[in-house]
């Protein structure tokens, strides 16, 4: 079945693309969650009209997203963590810690679009943000030792 994503679907499509999809995933996911519409004769003009529609908002999200990889990555973050007598930390620095982090400058940016390493030790370690579709920042955590 051809149908025209309405919004942003992982691993289908962004918003304006007419895909393929079978059947089954079209009628019982995608279109009673208004994320897409069937492409039909009657439809035709609709679906244009969302295109132009779509390509304008896409332009719009896009310089968005820009300007904020451009604010995020002149940010440092730093935090301070227990270590141990090896240098190594008492648990670990999480992308849910990042979030919290960047939620106290100022920045809404949900855990899953944060991508860092397995955090243990001290040091500077680069987090990767998933801004937009093709748009990532890249910034620094200085992890330090927790003054006692």
């Amino acid at each position: 079945m051809e149908i025209l994503l309405i919004e942003n679907v992982g691993k289908l499509g962004v918003r304006g693309d007419v895909v393929t999809v079978k059947d089954g995933y079209a009628r019982n996911f995608l279109l009673p969650r208004k994320k897409a519409l069937p492409v039909t004769a009657g439809n035709k003009r609709q679906i244009e009209l969302e295109k132009e529609r779509n390509l304008k908002l896409r332009a719009k999200e896009l310089s968005e997203a820009q300007t904020l990889k451009e604010k995020l990555e002149a940010v440092v973050l730093t935090v301070a963590k227990k270590v141990g007598e090896n240098k190594h930390l008492f648990g670990s620095v999480t992308n849910a810690d990042v979030a919290e982090m960047l939620k106290a400058k100022g920045f809404d940016i949900e855990k899953q679009s944060i991508s860092l390493p397995h955090v243990k030790d001290l040091g500077t370690h680069a987090v990767d943000i998933r801004i937009y579709t093709g748009v990532h920042a890249k910034l620094n955590l200085e992890v330090t030792a927790l003054a006692e």
